[in-house]
């Protein structure tokens, strides 16, 4: 079981881990450090003891600020994935009948005719270009 040595509030503590975890030590006791400083330079110099338990409320509170965060954000999330289990489930909308005004017969005769008469000019341009 490997020791690290960690400095929390200028102060030095050889502490044992388990193989491996050595970086989350490290980070853990940078956290804790973070926090004593901060005692340090408010209070000044206090005893080991009270610094670590004053440093650790500290991190538990934000702690808790962090794990109220993350409930209210998965409460969000579930309520997302509800609303979205919702819409897949639900049949599809009835599709809109949209109607197209039918156009006028003399209209259409005269596109036939159109087509009719670009149709002979594109023969005729054919014969002569072959």
């Amino acid at each position: 079981m490997p020791e690290v040595e960690i400095t929390i509030g200028g102060r030095t503590f050889d502490v044992a881990c388990q193989t491996g975890e050595e970086q989350y030590l490290h980070s853990a006791a940078k956290m804790l450090d973070t926090e004593a400083q901060v005692l340090a330079q408010q209070v000044g110099r206090i005893p080991e003891a009270r610094m670590l338990l004053m440093a650790g409320l500290m991190l538990a509170d934000k702690t808790a600020g962090l794990e109220d965060k993350l409930r209210e954000t998965e409460d969000r999330a579930a309520g997302y994935l509800s609303e979205l289990r919702a819409l897949k489930e639900a049949p599809p909308p009835t599709p809109e009948r949209i109607e197209v005004p039918v156009v006028p017969t003399d209209v259409t005769e005269s596109l036939q005719e159109i087509a009719a008469r670009a149709e002979a000019l594109a023969r005729d341009v054919e014969e002569k270009a072959g």
